[in-house]
């Protein structure tokens, strides 16, 4: 019987993995479906991953006249670009890690918000966000 308790370890692996997976799916499946609403009224529309600390979050990235919105099925938020100071593409984090594609960071509020996107993605936003720096801003008014 000893055999019972391996077949049974081995069991609760697979089902892990297939949980694991269904999950992923799932959540791929709800991007898509955030990606299509978005895609009427935004310039552009696409996957990230959002970078929290050490957390990899992928969103739904999308940016219309006003704003860049970034959402998943537990986030849902916006940042507007009137209070966007620093606009950045760089191929590693703030925190010094490289990144496969190239990493969007957006400074707000002394608060640097980053994504991570795709090569030929980036480059897309780089022509409709293009980079600039809190010293090529013009003057607010008071």
């Amino acid at each position: 019987m000893p055999w019972l308790g391996t077949v049974t370890v081995v069991g609760l692996v697979v089902l892990a993995a297939l949980i694991w997976t269904f999950m992923r799916m799932r959540m791929r499946d709800q991007l898509d479906g955030m990606m299509a609403k978005r895609r009427g009224s935004c310039r552009i529309v696409s996957r990230a991953d959002f970078l929290e600390g050490i957390e990899k979050i992928p969103v739904c990235l999308a940016l219309d006249d006003d704003a860049v919105h970034y959402e998943n099925a537990d986030l849902q938020a916006t940042l507007e670009l009137q209070h966007v100071d620093e606009v950045e593409y760089d191929d590693e984090t703030a925190t010094g890690h490289s990144v496969a594609g190239k990493a969007l960071r957006l400074r707000a509020h002394g608060h640097a918000f980053e994504f991570v996107l795709s090569l030929a993605t980036a480059k897309q936003w780089e022509q409709l966000l293009p980079p600039r720096r809190v010293d090529q801003l013009p003057a607010r008014a008071v």
